[in-house]
C-alpha cells in the first residue's frame, strides 16, 4: 500500500489572515481566491493532465482546526487510500483521530505525530 503521495496543503495560523494573504498576493503573485487561500495546480506522473492541487491557506490565530496540537501549522498530505492507511496507522500504535470527513473535496483523516503535531491526511476525489 502506498502511504503519502505528496503534499496536499500547507495551513498555518496568522493574527490577520486577510492582511497576510494580501501581502502574498501583492509581493509574491499568489492568486488568492475568495475563500482566502491559493490552490496551486500541478501535473506529475500520477496526473499528467495537471489535475493535482496543493493548497496554501492562512487560518485565524485562534482556530481550533489544528487541535489538539498547539503548533501554528498543519500539513495536509495526499494519500491513495485513506481508510486503509488510517487502519494501518492504528495497528502500528499511532494516535489517529476517530473522525473522518468525506465530502466533494475528498476524504480527510488526522493523525498526531510524536511531537504533537496534527497531520491531515487527504484522499482526493477520483480524477483530482
Amino acid at each position: 500500500m502506498k502511504r503519502v503521495t505528496g503534499i496536499g496543503g500547507i495551513f498555518f495560523k496568522s493574527p490577520d489572515p486577510q492582511r497576510l494573504a494580501e501581502w502574498y498576493r501583492v509581493h509574491l503573485g499568489f492568486a488568492v481566491e475568495e475563500w482566502g487561500g491559493v490552490a496551486f495546480q500541478w501535473a506529475g506522473p500520477g496526473n499528467p493532465a495537471g489535475t493535482g492541487t496543493t493548497v496554501w491557506s492562512p487560518f485565524q490565530q485562534d482556530t481550533k482546526h489544528f487541535a489538539p496540537s498547539s503548533a501554528s501549522f498543519m500539513i495536509n498530505y495526499r494519500v491513495d487510500d485513506l481508510h486503509a492507511l488510517l487502519a494501518a496507522l492504528r495497528a502500528e500504535g499511532c494516535a489517529v483521530e476517530d473522525k473522518v470527513d468525506e465530502s466533494e473535496q475528498g476524504k480527510f483523516g488526522w493523525v498526531i505525530d510524536p511531537d504533537g503535531n496534527k497531520l491531515e491526511l487527504w484522499q482526493a476525489p477520483d480524477g483530482k
